[in-house]
C-alpha cells in the first residue's frame, strides 16, 4: 500500500488548543495587561460568535481575531479557555 504524505490531524483533547496557538499569534498590551491576539481567517471561521466589543454577531466565514489574556493568575490553560472572538475593528478600537 502506498504511503500517505499528508499530515494527520490530531483530534485529541488538546488539538484545538494547539491549532489555535499555532500561526500568526501576537502579544499586545492593553490597559496594563498582556493579551494574545490570533487572527482567524475567513476560511477557518466555522462557527458563529458574539463579539464582546459591540455585542454583534460574527457570522460563519467572517475573518476576525481570537483574544485571550496572557497574565491570568490561574495559568495559561485557564486563560486560553476564556478566549473571546472579536471583530477585528472592535478589538482595534477597544
Amino acid at each position: 500500500m502506498p504511503r500517505s504524505n499528508r499530515r494527520r490531524r490530531d483530534d485529541g483533547p488538546d488539538a484545538s488548543i494547539e491549532r489555535l496557538i499555532a500561526g500568526w499569534r501576537r502579544t499586545e498590551t492593553r490597559r496594563g495587561r498582556e493579551w494574545s491576539v490570533q487572527p482567524m481567517p475567513s476560511g477557518r471561521s466555522e462557527k458563529t460568535y458574539t463579539c464582546p466589543g459591540c455585542g454583534g454577531v460574527i457570522a460563519t466565514g467572517v475573518a476576525h481575531v481570537v483574544v485571550w489574556r496572557e497574565d491570568g493568575v490561574l495559568g495559561a490553560r485557564s486563560d486560553l479557555a476564556d478566549r473571546r472572538h472579536w471583530h477585528t475593528r472592535c478589538w482595534q478600537l477597544s
